[in-house]
């Protein structure tokens, strides 16, 4: 089994794969970026793939929504992962050496209080945070560092300066596993939506009536400008069920009826969140 991830080795995409697929005798695939992720998922060269969809610092990944929307697979399962950011230095090297960190803007973001503390370090946003421990090794420059995971420092043999330097430190990313077909488990209980509602006034809060009266239980609500639409929106809507039970086959087709545009982006078995705060 082919799985695709973004990045290369030692990212959390790939932590990820690994603690996804525990266990299962697969392929990991490291891509550069997620459109070509998806391109081959789409031609039936990946079997599945793990995507990054939200993150409980920064917020929801709108990039990776928008490639789900627009290409033909489904979310079949999800995955916590704590994002834990370690100072990553060349062997030999100090804190006090330190003077330019290299990482991903979404990770120097992540770690604000570090550099507030160290304001002499100069941040260097770089490809993905595991590539900027591969770029810090070739440089072997003691002044240059990176943020990046423990899977990282160990594959390339650098050691860890600071442990865990992000903000907070229940920071977790969800990533989506994501199949060309829908795949729905007997103990699926997460459903997620893509809609655009009619235009017309209180057609958001006509769907979101649809679950307050069968007593369904809203996980997720964002909204997201429409491509090419000026001040026109899209939603994405995540809630508790499985679309194989009569009572979510009633709710699902009371909801189309409010939208001009509607998808099923996956049905799934919540992931398990203990041990992340």
């Amino acid at each position: 089994m082919k799985v695709g991830y973004q990045g290369t080795h030692g990212t959390f995409s790939e932590i990820a794969v690994q603690r996804y697929f525990q266990g299962q005798n697969i392929e990991a695939c490291n891509y550069t970026n997620f459109y070509d992720i998806l391109n081959d998922l789409d031609a039936g060269l990946l079997d599945a793939a793990l995507l990054p969809v939200e993150n409980s610092t920064t917020g929801t990944i709108y990039r990776t929504y928008d490639l789900l929307h627009e290409h033909r697979c489904c979310a079949t399962g999800e995955q916590y992962v704590r994002i834990a950011q370690n100072l990553i230095g060349i062997p030999g090297s100090s804190v006090e050496q330190i003077k330019e960190v290299y990482s991903h803007p979404e990770a120097l973001s992540q770690c604000s209080e570090f550099f507030r503390l160290h304001p002499q370090i100069k941040q260097v946003p770089y490809q993905d945070t595991a590539k900027s421990v591969e770029y810090i090794k070739e440089l072997n420059d003691p002044s240059k560092a990176a943020l990046a995971s423990y899977l990282a420092a160990e594959y390339y043999g650098c050691p860890v300066l600071i442990s865990d330097v992000n903000d907070l430190k229940s920071n977790t990313t969800r990533f989506l596993c994501v199949e060309k077909k829908m795949i729905v488990s007997k103990d699926a209980n997460k459903i997620s939506l893509y809609l655009v509602v009619n235009h017309e006034p209180g057609a958001l809060f006509k769907v979101i009536q649809v679950f307050a009266k069968h007593q369904i239980n809203m996980l997720k609500l964002e909204s997201r400008p429409l491509k090419g639409q000026l001040f026109e929106y899209c939603f994405y809507v995540d809630f508790e069920g499985n679309i194989n039970d009569e009572l979510m086959k009633e709710v699902l087709g009371e909801i189309v009826q409010h939208c001009v545009e509607y998808k099923l982006l996956g049905c799934y078995p919540k992931a398990d969140s203990e041990g992340l705060r």
